[in-house]
């Protein structure tokens, strides 16, 4: 869905990919993103967060949580993470940006709240006074008492299916009360998600029930004589977005495909920031007449729905003046993406060209690797691959290492 957004607004960053694939710097099956890009989106979606008065948290999950691209958005002005889970956030800090926000969409699981505890997150969000109790044990063994997010839930917000929990919205002054009672443990503020989501009719990005939810609950605080209260506002979260968000009370803003310019707005606007990805693959091998595509990435986030998916293959020698864009056929959502499919290719394709693809990732839920890529446009670089959960990818080397220290 971004291919083309990618040819008309970063064709060199296609060109580099394709180059550094070829010249065996950036290997199949992985999500190439642009260093540069990323931090000028960075600095794009802090600055307006700063003149609007909002505290971003980048996530990072749908980029592999690679940190060479932690790093650049720290360059750009975030410095904090918001982790869907306690690997992002360790993962998160591996790559130098501190925990901003933990506990949502995730829960800690009670037998590594010392853990969380020790990335002294600046909010950690609970759903019940059960797992409020264990941040508040743990954040007292280690010293300190924790600021803590309440989620909010209220009939006819709008949750997906497996994300569903938190605390009744009308019961929000008694629940602070009772989470203020719990050692360890002071409440910040609510959130909830999605605040925002796009609605594929209108190509616009409409505020979502849940907003007018934690907005009231906010309300309902202040009046109780409660001040500074934090509203933490995830979801299809651009520069665009961000005076809606203010206007409605939020504090806490968590960009995500924002910084990669692959929101869903983006897919149909020309928004402040580039796109600034691409998952790079090769033709493996042919057979009846069709062309197999090697996969480990091809998780395409199915926010806009069923989307036909073209590709750009560059053959061997080629660049992108040479390229064939071609419909590809993606693995069904229910099998293991180990190939893709061009049927019945409309050029000749031979084993080992480049395939570029432009559709909106979720790498750390695939077996993508990423590859950081900084000079796009002028001499590109490729750093080191990462593997999707952001750790450092075992070598061949590293193997070889392991099986004669197993002798």
């Amino acid at each position: 869905m971004f291919l083309q957004t990618l040819r008309r607004r970063n064709p060199a960053l296609l060109e580099a990919a394709a180059a550094l694939h070829q010249s065996g710097e950036v290997p199949a099956n992985s999500t190439v993103l642009d260093l540069d890009a990323i931090e000028r989106n960075a600095r794009t979606l802090a600055s307006e967060a700063a003149r609007l008065g909002l505290r971003p948290f980048a996530m990072t999950k749908q980029i592999g949580r690679n940190p060479d691209a932690s790093e650049a958005i720290r360059r750009g002005g975030i410095d904090a993470a918001v982790a869907v889970d306690l690997e992002c956030g360790i993962a998160a800090a591996a790559g130098g940006l501190r925990t901003g926000h933990l506990g949502h969409l995730v829960q800690v699981p009670r037998s590594r709240a010392d853990e969380a505890a020790a990335l002294t997150p600046d909010f950690w969000t609970v759903f019940s006074l059960e797992k409020a109790r264990e941040a508040g044990a743990a954040a007292r063994r280690a010293g300190r008492t924790q600021r803590v997010l309440a989620r909010l839930s209220a009939p006819g917000d709008r949750f997906y299916r497996g994300h569903e929990g938190g605390f009744d919205a009308a019961d929000v002054v008694r629940v602070a009360d009772e989470l203020d009672a719990i050692d360890g443990v002071e409440l910040a503020g609510v959130t909830t998600f999605p605040t925002l989501l796009f609605d594929r009719e209108s190509g616009e990005v409409r505020p979502t029930p849940n907003l007018a939810t934690v907005e009231a609950a906010r309300r309902a605080l202040e009046a109780a004589g409660r001040t500074d209260v934090e509203m933490n506002t995830p979801g299809t979260t651009s520069s665009a977005v961000l005076a809606t968000l203010a206007a409605a009370g939020s504090t806490q803003v968590e960009p995500g495909h924002g910084l990669t310019g692959t929101t869903p707005l983006h897919a149909v606007q020309d928004l402040a920031e580039e796109p600034a990805l691409v998952y790079v693959s090769e033709v493996s091998h042919l057979h009846g007449g069709d062309a197999f595509v090697f996969g480990g990435g091809l998780y395409a986030d199915p926010v806009l729905g069923p989307v036909p998916t073209t590709v750009l293959v560059v053959p061997r020698g080629g660049g992108l003046a040479d390229a064939t864009e071609m419909t590809i056929e993606m693995p069904a959502p229910e099998a293991i993406d180990y190939y893709a499919v061009i049927e019945s290719p409309p050029v000749t394709v031979s084993p080992g060209d480049t395939v570029l693809f432009g559709f909106r990732p979720q790498v750390f839920v695939s077996r993508s690797l990423t590859v950081g890529l900084s000079g796009v446009g002028t001499t590109p670089t490729a750093h080191r691959a990462w593997a999707a959960n952001g750790a450092p990818v075992l070598t061949v080397d590293d193997a070889l290492r392991g099986l004669e220290g197993a002798r």
